[in-house]
């Protein structure tokens, strides 16, 4: 039998000690409500754990990315505070494999931004909206056992233009009450890791309580696993005795033998 995947789901949690509306809705943090419905998948069980920005190394130490298949981001308020080097760090291992599921307001993460190359830059309204989520591909594992829509009661608009470059799959698109649409769901590829971008919520609302949302989540952890093994990208020197057809050396060399390559 094959190993549960390891799910990391990553909050901020700024906003549950800060804010008592998200703190009610959220007594456990936005993570521990998101861990709770992953542990739910009782047909497929899940290793689920969470980390926050205030732990040491906000919680992504690297022996704990090497034991991640999937990590979750949620963020908002502390988008600045997150520090480069992790950043890096969790950039690294989304190439080599790791899957990563950015939701609501971590399109302006530092990881997301870093992995579309773009500013990521949408509309928005904090209204209290309906919002309908409709599926662009049943046929799409993201999307798997979600009917042709589902709807939020209470949700913030994020509308078009979305500055994100063209995604691999559109997913989901979301219709909002006050007539806005919205690129909801989208996947991409970057290296080896497979990126999943997802929409709904918006701290204030429960919206992480939704059965259908949960659902995605699931399902979006399950696309997300690593595929094969890791890809470890390190640009080596292949020396030239080792070239699959006889090579002789001819002319200058920058580099010795066994030196690394500039980076």
């Amino acid at each position: 039998m094959a190993s549960p995947l390891r799910v990391l789901v990553w909050n901020e949690n700024v906003h549950e000690r800060e804010n008592r509306t998200v703190r009610e809705i959220y007594p456990k943090g936005i993570h521990g409500c998101i861990a709770d419905a992953l542990k739910s998948d009782g047909a497929d069980p899940l290793n689920v754990g969470t980390a926050t920005l205030d732990q040491p190394e906000h919680g992504l130490s690297k022996e704990i990315l090497d034991q991640t298949d999937v990590l979750i981001w949620w963020g908002h308020a502390a988008h600045g505070a997150v520090d480069d080097a992790i950043v890096d760090r969790v950039v690294r291992r989304i190439w080599q494999g790791m899957g990563f599921v950015a939701l609501h307001s971590s399109h302006y993460s530092k990881i997301f931004k870093r992995l579309m190359g773009t500013s990521c830059s949408l509309t928005w309204r904090e209204a209290g909206e309906k919002e309908r989520v409709w599926v662009c591909n049943p046929a799409h594992p993201i999307a798997l056992g979600i009917d042709r829509y589902f709807e939020i009661e209470n949700t913030e608009m994020y509308g078009e233009p979305f500055a994100i470059p063209a995604p691999d799959e559109i997913v989901f698109i979301s219709w909002y009450q006050g007539g806005e649409v919205f690129r909801s769901g989208c996947t991409w590829k970057r290296g080896n890791g497979k990126i999943f971008y997802f929409a709904p919520g918006h701290e204030v609302y429960p919206t992480y309580t939704n059965p259908s949302v949960q659902r995605v989540l699931r399902n979006a952890v399950h696309w997300a696993a690593p595929d094969s093994e890791r890809w470890i990208d390190n640009c080596p020197q292949v020396p030239a005795d080792q070239a699959a057809e006889k090579i002789t050396i001819k002319g200058p060399r920058l580099h010795k033998e066994g030196e690394e390559g500039l980076k």
